[in-house]
């Protein structure tokens, strides 16, 4: 199983959670976020007085999916965010040891 954490453009959200309904990604966890990379934020006027938003609104995706079904999301995420533009975000992939339904204990592939 792999966990993939997305970290996207906010007003994106809505394009990627179609993308992966699209490939039955059946659930996924959304944080709101701030955050910067090479962006390194933008300057902003308020009141004659230019200042610097250091930290951008971003939105975090938390997925978990079957390994066979990494690649595909991986893709539909990519798909669903990118603007073409600095500031599109980041994708992280990682091994899942384990998963467990809480309310039935079933573990692995079967709890996700």
């Amino acid at each position: 199983m792999k966990k993939i954490e997305a970290i996207i453009r906010h007003f994106k959200l809505e394009d990627v959670k179609e993308a992966l309904t699209k490939i039955q990604v059946v659930g996924m966890t959304v944080t709101e976020c701030k955050g910067f990379g090479r962006q390194k934020g933008h300057k902003e006027q308020y009141r004659g007085a230019e200042y610097t938003v250091d930290f951008l609104p971003k939105t975090k995706l938390e997925v978990v999916v079957a390994d066979s079904q990494a690649q595909a999301a991986i893709d539909a995420i990519v798909a669903g965010a990118r603007t073409g533009k600095i500031g599109d975000g980041k994708i992280f992939v990682s091994n899942l040891e384990n998963v467990i339904r809480i309310r039935t204990g079933e573990s692995g592939d079967g709890a996700v």
